[in-house]
């Protein structure tokens, strides 16, 4: 496929990922793996493209009143000294696709079976599980150049702490704070960027907005949720089956 389709689908990419509270990352991986994009300069600048679109969602969900300060600090407050972590460490290419390949089946899972609970059915968070999720989170998010959101999403929805809206608010910060920590990691070695990386960071970043505003609209997230449960079920298996 050519670039000029490569930048379309990064548009596409950040604003769906956008309308759902998320940085995109995950997506963006994949999308530059099918591209044969070096993983070096994958994780770094997936990161920065989250930085524009989680910094657009949680903009749009902290106005409507959805942020829940109180579970976001103690899960970021573990999370970010391991993603820090995480950065400096520099994965074999084989292995960071496979590892890549797993994580994107998160989202899918997430996307696909996860109910968000009823308000009714919500529990208080427990200070030792956010603490311990939040390291492991950090870590892997650090590794792979991801924000964490995809993997932090299901475990809120999972244990009942937050709701759909509440965990895309939090998720969108999780990832901000989360990609700064990675990208700092990554920058005590050799960080390198894709040539191309203001043409990204302009695609990905309108994208955001449009993602932001179709939120706003209330436009059905479980239609784009499938959308995207299935794109990235075909990169894990294309990222999986290349390194069998």
């Amino acid at each position: 496929m050519s670039v000029e389709y490569f930048y379309l689908i990064l548009f596409i990419i950040a604003a769906l990922y956008a309308a759902v509270g998320h940085g995109g990352a995950s997506g963006y991986l994949a999308l530059m793996a099918i591209y044969g994009i070096a993983p070096r300069e994958m994780k770094p600048t997936a990161l920065v493209l989250n930085l524009f679109v989680s910094l657009i969602s949680f903009t749009q969900y902290y106005r409507q009143g959805y942020f829940k300060l109180r579970t976001f600090v103690p899960i970021a407050l573990a999370s970010v000294p391991f993603a820090f972590i995480g950065g400096t460490i520099d994965l074999e290419d084989t292995l960071y696709k496979r590892i890549l390949g797993i994580l994107l089946l998160f989202p899918v899972i997430r996307f696909f079976f996860f109910k968000s609970p009823d308000d009714s059915e919500l529990k208080n968070p427990q200070l030792y599980l956010s603490l311990i999720f939040g390291g492991i989170i950090g870590l892997l998010s650090g590794m792979i150049g991801i924000g964490g959101g995809i993997l932090l999403s299901p475990l809120l929805i999972l244990l009942k702490w937050t709701n759909q809206k509440e965990t895309a608010a939090i998720s969108a910060a999780f990832i901000f704070v989360n990609s700064v920590a990675g990208l700092a990691g990554m920058s005590t070695g050799d960080i390198k960027f894709t040539t191309d990386m203001w043409m990204y960071i302009a695609c990905a970043f309108s994208g955001g907005l449009l993602g932001a505003y179709l939120a706003s609209k209330k436009l059905n997230q479980n239609g784009l949720k499938y959308v995207l449960g299935i794109v990235l079920l075909m990169a894990s298996y294309k990222l999986i089956s290349s390194t069998i």
